[in-house]
């Protein structure tokens, strides 16, 4: 029973539950930027290149005579390039929308008011005193 009571305990931290909300929402939001990439962006690109369309660039490793990847990749082994291009064009609209996302939440917290500075203790006496006769004997 000992390893039950420490696995409920693990799982019920706060850590654990926050990277496993974090998880579920990473996993949501990169659908929507591969649906950002793969339905706006590139679309756009692809116009802008004179109807160029990435996700059928790829070099056939095994002499296939195929027009499309989902074809060639049937026939036999394919450099899928296209597809590479696409998906590192995801990885750094990603980044960056989450590089936006820090630089936001690290503004926030510096906003935050910061706790007024403590008056100076005053000097004791002593020391007082000491200086006095430190700055009688220089005279």
């Amino acid at each position: 029973m000992g390893m039950m009571t420490e696995f409920k305990e693990f799982a019920l931290k706060g850590n654990v539950m926050d990277l496993a909300v974090g998880v579920i929402i990473g996993g949501a939001f990169g659908k929507i930027v591969d649906s950002l990439v793969g339905d706006i962006v590139m679309p756009i690109v692809g116009k802008i290149f004179g109807g160029l369309d990435f996700s059928n660039h790829f070099i056939p490793l095994a002499g296939q005579t195929a027009t499309t990847l989902a074809e060639a990749k049937k026939a036999g082994a394919v450099l899928a390039y296209g597809n590479f291009i696409t998906i590192a064009l995801n990885f750094v609209i990603l980044a960056f929308i989450i590089f936006q996302m820090v630089k936001v939440m690290n503004r926030l917290k510096r906003e935050e008011p910061a706790p007024a500075p403590a008056a100076p203790a005053p000097t004791p006496e002593d020391v007082v005193l000491l200086r006095e006769i430190r700055d009688s004997l220089k005279r």
